[in-house]
């Protein structure tokens, strides 16, 4: 069992002991923590909370617990039901909510769930306010309120339908250039929420035909839901099969994106967010920023445009706040997730497929040849689970130290430029594992140098 509490939430396996796994305890603990927090950033109003959740089995329960606690510290929720991370993310800030919660453990197995937490902007909060939020578990520091106090639960059901308008809005979204193009997608949404908004998106994008796998928002997910290539070879097949232009793919909260060519072979979800910014950057030239363990194309293609590309921390909260910083006008993480501030600071894939399917329609061509386009590159994603006696921190300073002689760079983590090459060693912030991700101009390149470090690591542990 595995209950992993960090700056930007909790996460963890459903059953087991209290702070061992993911336990009604815990959750109702985070939760009361959580709200805590809100009431503390405004004490002379009633707070609201927006709160969602993909289609997991425990998704329910983990609803019912948390929406009963924040009631009881007198907060108001707006509850969506069965939603996306983005679409969650677009509805606090629209309702003009304190905060807002996704109930979602993202690309984990369906035993996992979690907590992901919102500011009052829809974005997920800074790591000074998870300190603040921790430390309120810490202390155990809950005031529940008296019973003409508590708070109220609303549904609302029509944000997907107002999150499908906002990406029709959007200006380099052409509905009238895809329906042209007549295309024919498959898709596959893991069993979750994916099932419910993306049918919708792609109809009234005007997609001609839409192929549906795995829609069924149940919770029981056909295969792994991380969208990497060894887990999507029955959409490549379907692809192929029905002579479909292009397959695309979703995470159980909806938040990751990556696409399928037309010949089967996989498009990259690092290569998601590099054709969405050559779109971008082609009508709105501006600076691009993605994390530490993105593809190097990203910066190409943004050269390419003469303009500047800076590189993030991991992890969401630290891309939107060096975007904010150079004013970036799209950036994301390598793991399909396009964050376009001209919607809203989120990773969002739903409007990365209206970006992306814009871009197909107007150049015309096959998605092989688009993805043929951009510079090839091919990133080798390791990793190597950690036991507790295992010191990561001080694994890191041993590597930082034997690579000297090459450009270190060590805001997250340590990652190493090797001339074409380069290697990203990082503890997750999500799961009890060290990452390395190595990117080199071949995947036997990729594979070799991940291996070689792989073993290194092994051999200081």
């Amino acid at each position: 069992m595995t209950l992993i509490k960090s700056i930007s939430g909790i996460r963890g396996t459903i059953g087991g002991s209290p702070g061992n796994a993911l336990t009604p305890i815990d959750i109702v603990k985070f939760s009361a923590a959580f709200g805590m927090w809100v009431k503390s950033r405004f004490p002379n109003q009633k707070s609201t909370i927006v709160i969602g959740r993909d289609a997991r089995i425990s998704g329910e329960m983990v609803r019912n617990l948390c929406v009963s606690t924040l009631t009881g510290l007198g907060i108001n929720v707006i509850d969506l039901g069965l939603s996306t991370t983005p679409t969650v993310e677009i509805a606090t800030a629209s309702e003009n909510a304190q905060g807002g919660i996704i109930l979602t453990a993202s690309h984990n197995p369906k035993q996992w769930n979690a907590l992901k937490l919102l500011n009052e902007k829809g974005e997920f909060i800074s790591a000074k306010d998870g300190e603040k939020l921790l430390n309120i578990i810490k202390k155990d520091i809950y005031s529940f309120s008296e019973v003409d106090d508590l708070g109220t639960i609303k549904t609302d059901n029509t944000y997907f339908k107002k999150h499908i308008d906002e990406v029709l809005n959007l200006d380099l979204v052409d509905k009238t250039l895809i329906k042209k193009a007549n295309l024919k997608v498959v898709i596959d949404c893991v069993n979750s929420t994916g099932g419910i908004v993306l049918p919708q998106l792609l109809q009234a994008l005007g997609v001609k035909e839409v192929i549906n796998l795995y829609c069924e928002p149940n919770g029981e997910f056909p295969h792994n839901p991380e969208p990497l290539p060894e887990n999507l070879s029955e959409i490549s097949k379907v692809v192929i099969e029905n002579k479909a232009a292009v397959g695309i793919v979703v995470d159980p909260d909806v938040d990751r994106l990556a696409m399928v060519c037309e010949d089967g072979t996989m498009f990259g979800e690092e290569y998601t967010l590099v054709a969405v910014a050559d779109h971008i950057l082609s009508n709105t030239p501006g600076n691009t920023v993605s994390n530490l363990s993105s593809t190097r194309a990203l910066r190409d293609v943004t050269e390419a445009h003469q303009s500047n590309y800076q590189a993030s921390a991991v992890g969401e909260v630290n891309v939107v706040e060096k975007m904010k910083a150079t004013n970036a006008v799209i950036g994301g993480e390598g793991n399909g997730g396009i964050i376009y501030p001209t919607s809203h600071y989120g990773r969002d894939a739903l409007v990365g497929i209206g970006l992306f399917l814009t871009l197909l329609a107007k150049k015309n061509i096959k998605a092989s040849e688009l993805r043929d386009s951009y510079p090839k590159y091919v990133i080798s994603k390791n990793k190597i689970q950690l036991t507790p006696e295992i010191d990561v921190d001080k694994i890191l300073v041993e590597m930082k130290a034997k690579y000297a002689k090459y450009p270190v760079n060590t805001i997250d983590g340590v990652k190493i430029e090797l001339e074409n090459e380069w290697v990203h060693l990082r503890k997750s912030n999500t799961e009890p594992i060290i990452r390395i991700y190595a990117e080199s101009s071949s995947s036997t390149n990729a594979n070799a140098l991940g291996e070689r470090f792989i073993n290194e690591i092994k051999s200081l542990i």
